[in-house]
């Protein structure tokens, strides 16, 4: 299993190719729900080409240095959005699909919500892995050697306020 290094560049050209994959399939949704904080960044660029309103969903299974040890998942109590009413055809966006549990334990959340009235739902990631329990609706990358995937944002995860000032304090 070898890593996978991704730049910004080719991170905001991987959502485009998932934007397109899922216009595309000709499927009409109304509302989409990310999976905070992996699906922030593509939830929000696909809200802003789709027009549509954004609704999230905390969810967190790393921890460790560097973010790579994987526990059990936490899932938010509530929804955050800013619509009255949720969508009744949800597209829920992550950045990857690994084992698949997140996926597999926010769809039944969504649905037990009878509040929410949901009629559909369907996935979309950037990369699919072979080791997943789930295979996403919609994907860019299917990935049958399962490696982990450095993103652009990592280094945030290994950095402080002190640190990034002393770093911009040398750059000025």
């Amino acid at each position: 299993m070898s890593d996978l290094y991704i730049s910004w560049s080719d991170y905001h050209h991987k959502i485009e190719q998932l934007a397109v994959k899922i216009y595309q399939s000709g499927w009409q949704f109304n509302q989409i729900v990310c999976l905070a904080r992996g699906g922030l960044r593509v939830g929000d660029i696909l809200s802003r080409i789709y027009d549509l309103p954004l609704a999230i969903l905390a969810t967190s299974s790393y921890n460790g240095a560097g973010k790579q040890d994987r526990g059990s998942l936490i899932v938010s109590h509530h929804l955050t959005m800013t619509t009255e009413s949720l969508g009744d055809r949800i597209l829920l966006v992550d950045d990857l699909v690994d084992s698949g549990v997140t996926l597999q334990k926010t769809i039944p959340w969504l649905q037990e919500h009878q509040e929410f009235n949901i009629a559909e739902i369907r996935t979309a990631v950037i990369w699919y892995k072979k080791c997943s329990l789930i295979k996403p609706d919609y994907y860019v990358d299917y990935l049958p050697d399962n490696p982990w995937i450095h993103q652009p944002f990592e280094d945030y995860e290994l950095m402080n306020p002190e640190a990034l000032a002393q770093k911009l304090t040398v750059k000025n």
